[in-house]
Order: structure tokens, then sequence, then C-alpha cells
């Protein structure tokens, strides 16, 4: 079964418009210096895999010497701006401008970007010596933003996303001296100079209408990014102020859909983006002045993924186009407007089509597929993303950001509802949801997506791939087991949930920093996400764990007196005096408490400290200690019993002294009765799904299902088979990954109807 997605939106009756054509525009570009018409590229070869007469592409990778066709709505409107603020004439010349700019006052062009744009801002003021400041998003790379100090600009990285960078341009422009805002996309109160960016853009239509009358041939169909709407605008206009109007196709990235899902609700609509390649389309928001005219003149909106887009540039890049993954973006949607709607309407022996390409190429990490539901391409996709907990040891970690971007992007390709939880900077967490018809239980599924180190591994522990142990297929790579493959079988489930539409919620809370202090389960649990059930994903060997024990850290210190290593009757030994605390501790471990479930609690010493060097007497020692719980030990009850150790020792030992006891760190204990219904639900869908129950047993480790158990979702814990946690070689077995998902799949059935 293919893969659900965000469909695409067809305009039941779109509309046409009369627009006169700006040929002042034309004349102003052909003026400026550098002027040459962009090429536009015949595609036969994809004209025959669409079943058209022709196709061709405009390819915008050098506009004046810049990579994108951005310059010609900056040019316009920086030129239109000035004019009106010197009292210029609209015939004036650019030579004239020029002459009165530097017999004016300084003026400074600001903008907010997401690239090319700001780039284009910048270049306009170097060529009219302007200053230029422009604003950018948090998550741009370096390459970008020294692309666009290239041109001379001030760069200001706002604290937030494009949508906040540009509040804060505008913001900006208003406490500045001789301050021109260069925005491409118009709000409440401006609403001017975005329109002329749109006039600007005019010209690239014309040239493209002249190219094709030199071929004797006119565009039946028309496919533009859309981004904030300026040039989408744009091209609508004149493709519907056509005599025979052109049919108008928009794209957009899955992870920034604003006029996809405003298109489909009928109201503008802002959505939260995640990091795209597309990064130029990267926008929340449309355009409030383009948004009305797209409502009326789009015809079809199409969504790509990062990974479509950039196949489109490699496949450009093997004709011989340059175009970078915005650019791309026009053909991978017309592939996928032909998959799923292949009617005369847009595709004929007739029809004439042209792909926008509207930058040229750029570097950008080559991105991963978001297209499968499939759990094995989904481990093996997942391990491939470094995710290592940076705080786990000398060697630096990547985070879990990388690998929650990836998880942002797969569940904007299906339009699941999901929701990004970041409380410390760079170690996110992710929730998705599949929200219920109503009336059903809400089901969570649980897994981190963090790993240990990768400095421990032997090999490529970022390979994720296949290969035989022990007579059975299995996936290599740090983290398969622990616990990527779990949470693919929970992503999985969750498309079949949204696939079998439940009378419950289905969700899956992807969290960071299990490895070390379980920070993302607990941002989780703060954030408010709460389900009737859930199961962590930890591997467990197909076994179902309803219990398992605790922990607490507890650090003792005992006190000396420093001395010289010569003196001592002035010197007491604070680690001698330690040794009498182990000797205790190994007495006291016999009687902690048994648990019918758990067994015997334990504890060991982890960590001793004392001394500051050889020839002193240490004037304390200091003692961490892990107890293993069971639900009778509190951290009150251990904290008494360790005070009273401590006396008992004190009470037979002249000279000995020791402080107050302290809990360091604690996780409290996991139970649930085998008798809840939760157990007893996957116990009956492992019999469907493998033709046998699984054992419900404990574990010996702890896992997130304490904590959510604790915040009022009864838990289970239930992964898939394999070995090398934390070794030299992980690994996770297939077969047991794709009986997890079955399991999973059955549960939310039974559990959500």
């Amino acid at each position: 079964m293919a893969a659900q997605r965000r469909s695409i939106y067809i305009n039941p009756t779109p509309s046409t418009i009369v627009s006169p054509l700006a040929t002042q525009v034309q004349a102003f570009h052909k003026q400026f210096p550098g002027y040459q018409a962009s090429p536009l590229v015949s595609l036969p070869e994809v004209a025959r895999e669409l079943g058209v007469r022709a196709v061709y592409v405009k390819q915008e990778s050098n506009r004046y010497g810049l990579p994108s066709f951005k310059v010609l709505g900056a040019s316009w409107a920086i030129y239109r701006a000035l004019l009106a603020l010197l009292k210029l004439p609209l015939e004036t010349s650019l030579k004239t401008l020029s002459e009165r700019i530097r017999a004016a006052e300084s003026f400074t062009l600001m903008a907010a970007t997401e690239g090319n744009h700001g780039r284009a801002v910048a270049y306009v003021a170097r060529q009219l010596s302007l200053q230029a400041r422009i604003y950018v998003p948090n998550t741009m790379v370096a390459y970008t933003q020294e692309m666009i100090r290239s041109e001379g600009a001030d760069v200001v990285v706002a604290d937030g996303d494009y949508d906040y960078a540009v509040q804060e341009a505008a913001r900006a422009s208003q406490t500045t001296r001789n301050a021109i805002l260069v925005q491409d996309t118009a709000f409440d109160g401006y609403a001017e100079i975005p329109s002329w960016i749109v006039e600007g853009y005019s010209t690239l239509m014309h040239e493209v209408e002249v190219q094709l009358q030199a071929l004797g041939q006119q565009n039946t169909l028309v496919v533009s990014p859309a981004g904030v709407g300026s040039l989408a605008e744009a091209v609508a206009m004149y493709s519907k102020s056509r005599k025979t109007p052109a049919t108008f196709v928009a794209v957009e990235p899955d992870t920034a859909a604003c006029l996809n899902v405003s298109l489909k609700k009928g109201d503008s609509t802002s959505v939260i983006t995640s990091p795209s390649i597309m990064a130029g389309m990267n926008c929340g928001t449309v355009s409030s002045a383009a948004w009305p005219v797209l409502q009326k003149l789009v015809d079809a909106s199409v969504t790509i993924s990062d990974y479509e887009s950039h196949c489109a540039v490699e496949y450009l890049a093997s004709l011989g186009v340059d175009s970078g993954p915005c650019g791309a973006a026009s053909l991978a949607a017309i592939r996928r407007l032909k998959a799923e709607h292949d009617t005369p309407l847009y595709f004929s022996s007739d029809s004439v089509v042209v792909l926008l390409s509207t930058e040229g190429r750029r570097p950008y990490k080559t991105p991963e597929d978001v297209s499968s539901d499939d759990p094995i391409f989904l481990t093996q996709t997942l391990a491939r993303i470094d995710s290592s907990n940076p705080t786990l040891s000398q060697a630096q970690g990547a985070g879990e950001t990388e690998v929650v971007n990836y998880l942002s992007a797969w569940f904007a390709h299906r339009a699941i509802e999901h929701h990004r939880v970041e409380t410390t900077p760079g170690r996110p967490s992710v929730v998705g949801i599949v929200r219920g018809t109503g009336g059903g239980k809400s089901l969570m599924f649980n897994g981190h997506v963090d790993t240990v180190t990768l400095s421990t591994y032997e090999g490529n522990g970022l390979s994720g791939h296949l290969g035989n142990k022990n007579g059975k297929e299995a996936i290599f790579g740090r983290g398969t087991l622990d616990m990527k493959a779990g949470l693919a079988a929970g992503l999985a489930a969750l498309a079949s949930a949204q696939r079998s539409k439940l009378a419950g919620d289905v969700l899956i809370t992807a969290v960071a920093d299990e490895e070390d202090a379980s920070q993302g389960t607990m941002d989780v649990i703060a954030a408010g996400w709460r389900a009737d059930g859930a199961v962590v994903l930890e591997p467990t060997n197909l076994n179902l764990a309803h219990a398992h024990k605790g922990f607490v850290w507890v650090e003792l210190e005992v006190e000396g007196r420093a001395a010289h290593g010569s003196d001592p009757a002035a010197g007491i030994d604070a680690i001698m005096h330690m040794g009498l605390v182990l000797q205790a501790l190994k007495q006291y471990q016999q009687q902690l408490p048994v648990d019918e479930v758990l067994g015997q609690a334990s504890l060991h010493c982890g960590v001793i400290k004392g001394g500051a060097e050889v020839s002193s007497y240490p004037a304390s020692c200091t003692l961490t200690v892990e107890f293993r719980t069971v639900p009778a030990q509190t951290d009150e009850v251990i904290l008494h019993e360790m005070r009273n150790l401590l006396s008992q020792v004190q009470e037979q030992n002249s000279g000995f002294h020791f402080r107050e006891p302290r809990i360091t760190f604690s996780r409290p204990c996991q139970y649930l009765p085998d008798s809840h219904p939760l157990v007893q639900q996957m116990v009956d869908a492992s019999k469907k799904a493998l033709g046998q129950p699984v054992p419900v047993i404990s574990v010996p480790f702890w896992c997130d299902a304490a904590l959510l158990t604790q915040a009022g979702v009864p838990s289970i814990v239930l992964g898939p088979s394999g070995e090398g946690l934390h070794a030299r070689e992980e690994w996770v077995e297939v077969e047991s990954v794709r009986e997890l998902t079955k399991m999973l799949e059955l549960l939310t059935r039974e559990f959500c109807k």
C-alpha cells in the first residue's frame, strides 16, 4: 500500500483576471546594468515522460550575476520607493535617480530573507551606493549568510524563524533613520512595496512569452514555487490575464505548506515550519496581498519533500540545467501532479509546460527520503542520522536536532499534526498525533531518538546496512536496537492509524536525552501531552514488560582532617574512614527489600572520590551509591536508612564524622498490574499477530515508562530483538521489527476503536 501523504489541492472553480501588463517594468530592467533575458531551456525527455508537446524550464541561475530571479522584484520595488521618497516622476532614468541619491541623505535598505531576496536587496543597495541591513532566521546556513555579506550588507541573525525575522526587520525599520523596508511579503499596514515587488517579477513572464513566440508556441501550463506568494502572485496574474489563460500550478515544501493549507481551509492560515533545503520557500504565512489573488487563480497546489526536490536537482543537472532545490521543485511538482491527476486539463498532446527554476545550484546536505512507512526502511534511515547524546561522554555528540528535523518532515509529508518541544536549545523532541473521530481512548507510542556515543562502535556506526547475524537478517548500526527500530515500528503504526480513521487519538512522542536524564519525556509531560495508555518501544526481545525497578543516586561524604603525611597525630584519614562505610553497606545490602514481581532491590558503589595529593591526609571522601529500587523504597526511606547507617558507624568509631547524605538523582519504579486492560489487549494483539502470546515479564533496566506512568499515563514496554546495546557492534533483527509493527497496529485498532 502506498504511503499516505498531504493531498494536492485542486481548485474547483478557477478564475481569470484582467491585469494590465507593466511595460515600464521591462523597460526599467533593460536599463539596469547587466540585463539579459534568462534562458528558456527545452526538456524533450520530460515532455515525453509527461506525454505533452513540450516542456521548458526558465533557468534563473544567473540574473544580473546573482543565482536567482529575486533581483527583478527587489530592484523595481527599490526604484519605485526611492522615486516616491525623492518625489521624482515614474519616467526618471536610473542614471538620474543615482545622481539624486548621491545628493540626498543616506538611505538604508532593510529586509528579512531566507536567502536570495536578501542578497538581491543587498546587490541593488551596492549598485546604488546605499546601505543594506538584512535579517535572517537562526536556521540559515553560514554559506547563505556569507553570500549576503559578500554584497556588502550587514547581516543580523534573528532569534527565530523566517516569520520572526520579518517582524524584527519591520520593527527595526521603524526606528532607523531613512530606512526603507523592502519585504516581499505584505502584512497589515505594509502593502505598497510588496506590490511593486510583484510587478517586478512580471519581467520574467514577459521574457517567457517572447521566447516562446519566437518558437511559434504559447505555454498552456506554468509551475511556480510559492514561498510567501509574491512570485506566485505575479505568475498567476500574468498567466490568467492572457486572452488564452494558462493553467497555474503552485509548489511548496511539505514542511512549509501555508498556501496548500490555506486553500483547503478557505482562509489564510499560518503554519509552523521546519528546516528545508528549499530555503527560499520555507515560509509559514502567505503574503496578505498575494492570498486573495492566489485563492482565485491557483488551479493546483502541490507540496513536495526535500528528497523529491533533491532528485529533481540531480536530474536537471544530468541534462545540463543549473538549478537549486527551490528551482527544481517545479519539476518535482509536475511529476507528482502527473502521477495523481493525469487529466487533459494538465497533460495533453498539445500542452506546453513551463517550469520556473528560480535559483541556481547551491550547497546543501543531501536529505533523506520521507516517503516510506516501511519500518525496515525507516530503521535504516534513522540509523544513518547521527543523534548521539552530547552529554554522555567526552566525544562530542551530535544531539537530536537533525533526527527531529527528519521526523518533522516525515510528519509534514503526510499532513500529520506535529509539535516540536525544545526547552533546551539543541535538544528537541517532537510529538506527532493522528486525531481520532471522537469517543475512543488515546494511545501513545514513546521512543527516544538519542543514542550513546559513536566512539565505542567498531566500523561505521551510521551505516544502517542490512546483513546477517546468527542466521537471521539484521540491521546494523549505533541505535538500531536502542531504539530507532522500535521508534520506526511506532511511526509505521501511526501511519496505519491515519489510514484507519480510528475513534481515539494515536500519538508518538519521539524524545531527546533518554540515555542521560530523560529530559525529552519530562519536557513532553510538562507540555501537557497525555494518553489513556502508552507503549514505550525499548528493546525487550518481543517480551511485554509491565514492571521495572527505579533507581536512586545517594552521595555520602565522610570528613577527615587535612595534615602533612608526616604528622599522623594532626591528620584524620577520610578515605580510611570511608572504608568503614563500605563495610556497613556490604552488610546493609543483604537486608534490602524483596518485591514479588521485581525481586530484591540492590545497590552498588558507583564513584568514590577523596584526597588531593599523596603526601597529605585527605580532608574528605565522597561515595556515590546507586540503589536499584522496588516500590517499597521511597527517596525518603533511603535517605533515612543512610543517615542511620552513618550514625551507627559513628557510634562505633571515634573520630568518624559525616555530612548529611543527599540524593543527587532519582527515578521511580515502573509497575502496571498484569491484569491491566492495556497489558491484556497487548497480549491479545500479540496472539493475533504472532500466533501465540508474548511473555509478560519485568525487566532489569530503567526506562521512560516509569515517568509516564507516574504522570498518569499507564505504560508498558515492548520492543524488538537484537543485541549490542551500547556495545562495539549493535544490531536489530528485521523480522522482530515487522512483528512488533503488526502488534502495534492491531493494538491501536482495538485500544482506540
